[in-house]
Formats: C-alpha cells, structure tokens, sequence
C-alpha cells in the first residue's frame, strides 16, 4: 500500500510504502470494541465508596425497648432502612481492570491503523519538528485543515513540536510506544511520521 508523504507546510516529500498486514486489514470492530473496553477499564479510577452501618456516625445505643412499643423492632439508627443510616451492599473501593490477551492488544491496534486507512484519515508526514511556537505550528494545522488529530511520531517526540502543540486544542502528539487504540479512533485524523511508520512496523511484526 503506497501514500503520498507531505510535510508540514504542505508540500510533497515522495510516498513510502505501508505494510498491508498493518494498514491493509479489513477492520473488525469487535476487536477494537474488546479493546477499548480493555483500555477504559484499566484507566477507571474505582474509587467509588458509601458508608456501611459500621461506619455511620448515628449512636449505636437501642432505640426504644424491645417490647411493648406497638412497632417494628429495632436496634441503632444505622440501620439501612433509616435515612441518613447505613447503605447495604453499596460500591467499595475495586479495581475495573481485566484481563486481555497480548495477542488481541496487537491485533487491535493493527485493525485501528487499518480503519483509518481504510476511511482516508491516515496522513504521513516526512517529519514532526517545529522551533517550539505554537501561532506558527496552528496556522499550519489550520492549512493542512487537521481539526481533531493525533500525531505519531517515532521513539521519541521532538521538544520543540511538543511545545509548541500543547496549547492547540485538538492537536495530540505521541511515541510510537505510545499509539493506542482509543487515541487513535477517538481522532478524525491519524497522523504519522515516517519514523513513526518504521518505528510502529518494528513494534508489530
């Protein structure tokens, strides 16, 4: 699979030749749901928390005695019929993280890569290098017409174009160590460098 490469201010920098077992797969979308799920799981913080009966902060002397009263009988006003009292079997503190085969993680990622192929939202750019100014590297975006997109460059990111990307609302940049499936579907354009492309052929084959 060829593409054209640009660079940054538009022009053309020749084509490169994509691996068809990376970007040329029919897209599953069961895959990349198993694997979506995976990651937002894993990132869900589980600190959701209720007081129990033990922890309320009602005395725990009996209410009224045992007999007598004409009413239901009772203990402390923790209970978790009464209001403000005690919640029963209510969210604790856990982990929302599972399991996912590292089979299915690569796989996942390939058939991301694919979909944006195969939907024209895939760009390759020569390179992601910029002198740090953000007015400079948004009128390039806003000309290149990149309104939500994610830039994959290789091992590292250059400083200079991660300065000046920071502040330009709907702009990502990342390492090729770090492209992930929900970055990438959760932008219209998937943008890489070449050494993004080289670095991410290395990390799936």
């Amino acid at each position: 699979m060829k593409l054209d490469v640009i660079k940054l201010d538009g022009g053309s920098a020749g084509s490169v030749e994509l691996d068809d077992a990376l970007f040329g797969l029919e897209p599953r979308a069961d895959i990349l749901h198993r694997v979506v799920r995976w990651q937002r799981n894993n990132a869900q913080a589980g600190t959701h928390k209720v007081k129990t009966r033990s922890e309320t902060s009602y005395s725990t002397k009996k209410i009224y005695r045992q007999k007598g009263t004409g009413g239901a009988r009772h203990g402390d006003r923790n209970a978790p019929i009464f209001r403000k009292g005690g919640i029963y079997k209510g969210p604790t503190p856990r982990s929302h993280g599972h399991d996912l085969p590292k089979k299915v993680r690569k796989l996942g990622l390939m058939h991301a890569l694919s979909a944006k192929a195969k939907a024209g939202q895939l760009v390759v750019i020569e390179s992601a290098a910029a002198e740090g100014k953000t007015s400079a590297l948004a009128k390039q975006v806003k000309e290149l017409g990149w309104k939500r997109a994610l830039i994959i460059d290789g091992a590292e990111v250059n400083e200079g174009f991660a300065q000046a990307a920071r502040n330009i609302d709907g702009l990502d940049i990342l390492p090729s160590m770090g492209a992930n499936v929900y970055d990438i579907l959760k932008r219209d354009t998937l943008v890489i460098t070449k050494a993004g492309v080289e670095a991410l052929e290395a990390r799936l084959k």
